[in-house]
């Protein structure tokens, strides 16, 4: 079977923002879930799963619905009698938001929990995708499995893609997320890291010095900057590409996630760096302004092909 599937590994939760009073809306999104919905919705013709773990409670079972109902399958994820997904909240001050996590005893915390199912939802996928949260929720032998599992799939032609994604409080020490994450990055051929958790992790002084280091472990690096031009390093040759202006956010919430999305849809799609990076702006531009970290399919393809 050709290699032409798009996999992203991780948790998505329920999402509970867009509060007015004590209303709330709920939807499901998560890092590597926003990469994957932005990368399918400019990506249709290829199959879209994504690997996790899930729960049997009900929550777990619309969340899976509402996978199937925008074409995304969950491969052969485990379903874990009596475990049940993550919850946040968003709240805004402006367009700015602030998260709080109720995700201790999280599903997909479970993820590593089967490892031949964990390799076979790994096959066949032209592209895999996963983050640093991905790793700061598993425990020290569910990340041995989960990267050897990345690594066989890699050495079987999958493009691997990582963010480091940087989240303190998910790791136990700032010392066991470096080590983490380098390990991720052994086993990566396109990195995209944001600048800022860059300086925090390891202490970079500028994005090129953070395009440098990565350029060690990775052929591709992307540094995200927020609305800082982006630096695209390829081979030790980097070139800055500028940030699309938006003038009135409405919500900043999946802007980097989104990015990731439109520059790794660009790439399949033959685009080199440079261009898959704008169109990428072009992308996270459009989805901060709208509520949520999931822009409609339709907003997405037209900052796209726009």
């Amino acid at each position: 079977m050709a290699a032409n599937g798009i996999a992203s590994i991780g948790e998505c939760m329920l999402e509970l923002s867009g509060q007015a009073g004590p209303n709330w809306r709920m939807g499901f999104a998560g890092d590597t879930f926003n990469t994957l919905w932005t990368l399918h919705a400019l990506s249709p013709d290829r199959p879209a799963t994504y690997v996790s773990a899930f729960g049997d409670d009900p929550f777990s079972r619309d969340q899976i619905a509402f996978f199937a109902a925008n074409g995304i399958g969950i491969g052969n994820s485990p379903v874990i009698a009596g475990a049940r997904p993550g919850i946040y909240a968003i709240t805004l001050t402006g367009a700015e938001r602030a998260f709080t996590y109720w995700r201790r005893d999280a599903a997909a915390r479970q993820l590593a929990s089967d490892p031949p199912g964990l390799a076979k939802s790994l096959e066949n996928q032209e592209l895999i995708y996963f983050s640093g949260i991905t790793l700061a929720i598993l425990d020290a032998a569910a990340c041995k499995t989960l990267l050897s599992a990345v690594a066989a799939a890699r050495k079987t032609g999958s493009l691997v893609a990582f963010d480091p994604n940087y989240r303190p409080r998910l790791w136990p020490s700032r010392e066991a997320a470096q080590v983490a994450i380098l390990e991720a990055l052994a086993v990566t051929d396109i990195a995209l890291p944001t600048f800022p958790d860059e300086q925090m992790l390891f202490g970079d002084e500028t994005p090129q010095g953070t395009a440098r280091r990565l350029g060690k472990l990775a052929g591709e690096v992307v540094v995200k900057n927020g609305e800082q031009p982006a630096l695209i390093a390829v081979s030790g040759d980097a070139q800055s590409i500028e940030a699309v202006h938006v003038a009135r956010p409405v919500d900043t919430t999946g802007a980097g996630d989104s990015f990731n999305g439109g520059y790794l849809a660009a790439r399949l799609a033959g685009h080199a760096p440079a261009e898959a990076a704008r169109l990428a702006h072009r992308v996270a531009a459009a989805v901060v302004q709208v509520r949520g970290a999931l822009a409609p399919f339709e907003t997405l393809k037209s900052a796209f092909d726009n």
